[in-house]
């Protein structure tokens, strides 16, 4: 029988987890992170509310005597770039992932994530939303609506690739997982979902070229609480397209 690994050489991982107005789906989202499967890897969740309008706060103050489980509450909500950049401040793992509030993706897909930081194949994973032959987005709703997001999504996918260099299919992703000397010292500004851009860019700037992993997905609806905007998003997008690829990359 081998011996267990000592405490010291195992890795943590630092789930940062920004929230607002997740009322409906919050709990179920917290208790599958806390409850995930990881083998020899130390769990931290932070926790980052953004003064919920909903509720959601009260449900995010339950989990608060959980030691794995440190809650930073803000005082206004300020976009989930913002709540992402403060939770990264309170990340104390070797490996950070993303994760939001809401139930559009899997936390089973956990260690099909890690596994490839764990081997030492990579130091930057991202979680592809892609399933050959199913369409990212099919709300049954708005149809229309879920096939100009589909395009959009892959006109501006081949704008960052061909901007960055790169041949990804899912840059914006919210699963991005990295190890933590990734991001040792970058500065990052982004307030909203601009700040998808501004990680995998910087991080590919500074050598941190992704692998994707393929995860499972499901895309709800404006009507479920989809938060990007479609008339002004897109604006911030563009800007950070070419902010990011000009912009000195800076270190602390």
């Amino acid at each position: 029988m081998s011996e267990a690994a000592p405490t010291s050489l195992i890795p943590t991982l630092s789930v940062v987890l920004p929230v607002y107005n997740e009322a409906k789906t919050i709990a179920s989202v917290l208790d599958a992170v806390l409850n995930v499967q990881l083998d020899d890897v130390r769990l931290q969740l932070v926790i980052v509310e953004s003064n919920s309008t909903d509720g959601t706060r009260a449900v995010v103050e339950l989990y608060e005597t959980d030691p794995r489980v440190t809650i930073v509450l803000q005082e206004r909500a300020q976009g989930k770039g913002a709540a992402v950049r403060e939770g990264f401040e309170h990340a104390a793992g070797d490996i950070i992932l993303i994760q939001d509030g809401d139930l559009e993706y899997r936390v089973s897909d956990y260690p099909l994530l890690l596994a490839p930081i764990l081997a030492g194949e990579a130091e930057f994973v991202l979680g592809s939303r892609h399933v050959k032959g199913r369409p990212m987005r099919e709300f049954a709703s708005a149809r229309i609506t879920s096939r100009i997001l589909n395009v959009a999504h892959w006109g501006f996918t081949f704008l960052f690739n061909t901007v960055y260099r790169v041949k990804l299919r899912d840059p914006f992703t919210m699963y991005k997982v990295f190890r933590r000397e990734c991001i040792a010292g970058v500065e990052f500004e982004s307030n909203r979902f601009d700040f998808d851009w501004e990680l995998v860019a910087k991080l590919i700037r500074l050598g941190y070229v992704p692998i994707e992993v393929p995860v499972w997905y499901h895309s709800r609806d404006f009507e479920s609480g989809k938060k990007v905007r479609i008339f002004r998003d897109p604006l911030t997008w563009i800007v950070a397209l070419v902010k990011f690829r000009i912009k000195p990359v800076r270190r602390r």
